[in-house]
C-alpha cells in the first residue's frame, strides 16, 4: 500500500506541474468553494469594462419652459432672460412684443431696430408711426393689435437676422401665436413671411395670396421701413392690408 500511495502522490505531483486539473483527495466538506464566474456581459446588455454609465439627467425629460408658458407675460419674462444666441450680447432691451391678450390681428416684423432696442417696444420710430397709420386706415387702432418681431433682440447695425438667431427665437413667436389664437397674421417683410411659412420664396411671389400658419390665415406684405425707402410700394401694401381686414370681418 505504501508503494501504491507513493506512486499516487508522484502522479498527482506530475499533474500539478503539468497544469492538470486539481484532484480533491480529502472529504467533500473540506473542498474549496467553486470560483464565481462573471456573468455573461453580452446577455446582460451591460457596457464594456472601463466605461461608466450614468442615468440621463432629469433635465433631459423636463418640459420646455417656453411651451409651458401660460401667458404672454410669461413668454416676455423668458425672453428677458434669454441668452440662446449672440444677439443677447449687444442688446439694451429685449423686445418681446406688445398688445392685448385677445388681439384678433397679429403683426409680425423682422427684428428690433435702434429705437426699439432703446425702448423695449416694437415698431416705434418712423416705421412704427407708419404702421400705426396703416392700421388706422383699416379701422384698427394699434392698441387692439398684437405687434412683435421674429427675433426679440436687435441685430447689430440692423442687419438681417441669421439662421441660428431665428431658430433660437422662433419658439417664443410660436408660443405667442398659440396663446393669442388670432384670426389673421400680417407678415411684414421677407424675413417674417419666410419664417412663418417656412419657405425661401420671395416676398413678391408670396403676396396676393392667403397662406396658413397652423390653420391661421397669413397675409404677406412689405415692411413699413421698406415703404419709407420706396413709396411706390405703399399702394400694394394698402391692397394687402385690406385683404387682412376682410378676413377679420
Amino acid at each position: 500500500m505504501s508503494d501504491g500511495r507513493a506512486l499516487a502522490r508522484e502522479y498527482l505531483e506530475q499533474q500539478r506541474l503539468l497544469g492538470g486539473n486539481p484532484v480533491v483527495t480529502g472529504p467533500a466538506s473540506h473542498a474549496a468553494p467553486p470560483t464565481a464566474q462573471p456573468p455573461d456581459r453580452q446577455s446582460a446588455d451591460l457596457p464594456p469594462p472601463g466605461v461608466s454609465y450614468d442615468p440621463p439627467s432629469a433635465d433631459l425629460f423636463a418640459a420646455d419652459p417656453v411651451s409651458q408658458a401660460a401667458t404672454l407675460q410669461a413668454v416676455a419674462a423668458l425672453v428677458a432672460e434669454c441668452t440662446k444666441c449672440r444677439l443677447c450680447e449687444g442688446r439694451a432691451n429685449t423686445v418681446p412684443g406688445e398688445g392685448p391678450d385677445d388681439a384678433r390681428l397679429v403683426v409680425v416684423g423682422e427684428g428690433p431696430g435702434r429705437v426699439e432696442d432703446e425702448t423695449g417696444r416694437p415698431f416705434v420710430g418712423k416705421a412704427g408711426e407708419l404702421l400705426t397709420k396703416i392700421l388706422g386706415a383699416i379701422d384698427l387702432p394699434r392698441e387692439r393689435v398684437f405687434i412683435c418681431n421674429v427675433v426679440k433682440c436687435r441685430p447689430p447695425e440692423n442687419r438681417l437676422p441669421q439662421y441660428d438667431e431665428i431658430a433660437a427665437c422662433l419658439p417664443y413667436l410660436h408660443r405667442q401665436v398659440e396663446l393669442l389664437k388670432p384670426k389673421v397674421i400680417l407678415a411684414m417683410g421677407g424675413t417674417a413671411a419666410q419664417t412663418l411659412l417656412d419657405t425661401r420664396q420671395s416676398l413678391g411671389s408670396l403676396r396676393n395670396q392667403v397662406h396658413r400658419f397652423r390653420g391661421i390665415p397669413v397675409i404677406v406684405t412689405y415692411h413699413p421701413a421698406a415703404l419709407l425707402r420706396n413709396p411706390n410700394w405703399k399702394r400694394p401694401t394698402w391692397d394687402d392690408v385690406r385683404i387682412a381686414r376682410r378676413l377679420l370681418d
